[in-house]
């Protein structure tokens, strides 16, 4: 294969390959790190300490407690007398273990259906209905709670099957497309960057220069995937209706995308030192090269031999000047 055309097609490779690796750390963590349950409520885990979602749980369900309250008590001015106890009540909730015991089984509960629902793995009763979570349970402990600090009217407080919609009905045959294309490319995404990578060296006629190029597109596609994944939050956020708490979505945002900015950073790192680590074990050879090729060769320069001195022509040389002889007499 002639140079030019081995690296014109080195370069095509290597650029697809650097173009995949931000869209295939994106769907491999999306279909390995969001759809696996196990490490889905172990990230989430810890968000049960987290004082914003701790205030999000506690408006929530107080807000449904009291709202329960006025819909099934004639006990109009209790709602303003009794807040801050409910308050009260759901925060010192909120700091026990079967809190935490309770986020993770509802964690569990709520990723196992809405995994079922994208997979379509539902049965006929549940096929066509929206995904909904159920906030019973939570809202039994908080009335017990209400009960061990003598609460007037916490005996009196309904229990209700509470389901809140967590993927309506109407969007989940776009969702399950989407969902069964993320599978798919989660994991020939990133096989085909490293392909591509492999291929596009092995092709190229300068391999050093190549796998430098190769490292800093890496290098380029981590730090796009970083500000991605910082502009997501940034729009996230934004997008969010008033009556949402803002920290609350913030601190689950980072958890669930902890793990793409550490992808992100090693890319960014791995990248920047193999390009570096490229360069430093190239630059003695090419200042090698280099110096061969721009020192000069210089002659020595010969000092040329005077010429025999000649007579010069009309100038008579004087004759010796004869001795002075003295005559004694």
């Amino acid at each position: 294969m002639p140079p030019r055309l081995r690296s014109a097609l080195s370069g095509v490779l290597l650029a697809l390959s650097c173009l995949l690796v931000p869209f295939g750390a994106l769907a491999a963590w999306a279909a390995y790190g969001l759809a696996d349950t196990g490490r889905y409520v172990t990230t989430m885990a810890p968000l049960a300490a987290d004082p914003n979602v701790r205030e999000a749980v506690v408006d929530t369900v107080g807000d449904g407690i009291l709202r329960a309250v006025d819909q099934h008590l004639d006990v109009r001015p209790a709602g303003g007398s009794v807040r801050p106890f409910v308050r009260d009540a759901v925060r010192s909730f909120t700091q026990t273990e079967a809190f935490r015991l309770a986020w993770d089984t509802g964690n569990r509960v709520t990723h196992d259906a809405v995994l079922r629902a994208l997979r379509d793995e539902e049965d006929d009763a549940a096929a066509g209905r929206p995904v909904t979570v159920d906030f019973a349970p939570v809202t039994d402990q908080v009335k017990r709670q209400l009960a061990r600090d003598h609460v007037p009217i916490a005996a009196r407080i309904p229990v209700e099957h509470t389901a809140v919609s967590v993927l309506p009905a109407g969007e989940l045959a776009s969702f399950r497309k989407g969902f069964h294309v993320l599978e798919v490319a989660g994991f020939w995404l990133p096989v085909a960057a490293v392909a591509f990578a492999a291929t596009g060296i092995a092709l190229a006629v300068h391999r050093r220069r190549a796998v430098a190029a190769t490292a800093l597109g890496t290098a380029l596609g981590g730090g796009l995937l970083a500000l991605a994944v910082a502009v997501g939050r940034s729009l996230t956020l934004s997008g969010l209706p008033a009556d949402v708490p803002h920290p609350a979505v913030g601190a689950v945002y980072d958890a669930l995308t902890a793990t793409l900015r550490t992808v992100a950073w090693l890319l960014l790192a791995l990248g920047l030192t193999v390009a570096l680590t490229t360069w430093l074990t190239r630059r003695p050879n090419q200042r090698r090269t280099a110096r061969h090729r721009t020192t000069p060769v210089t002659a020595t320069p010969t000092t040329p031999l005077a010429p025999a001195s000649a007579p010069v022509t009309g100038t008579t040389t004087p004759p010796p000047a004869a001795e002075a002889s003295t005559t004694w007499g």
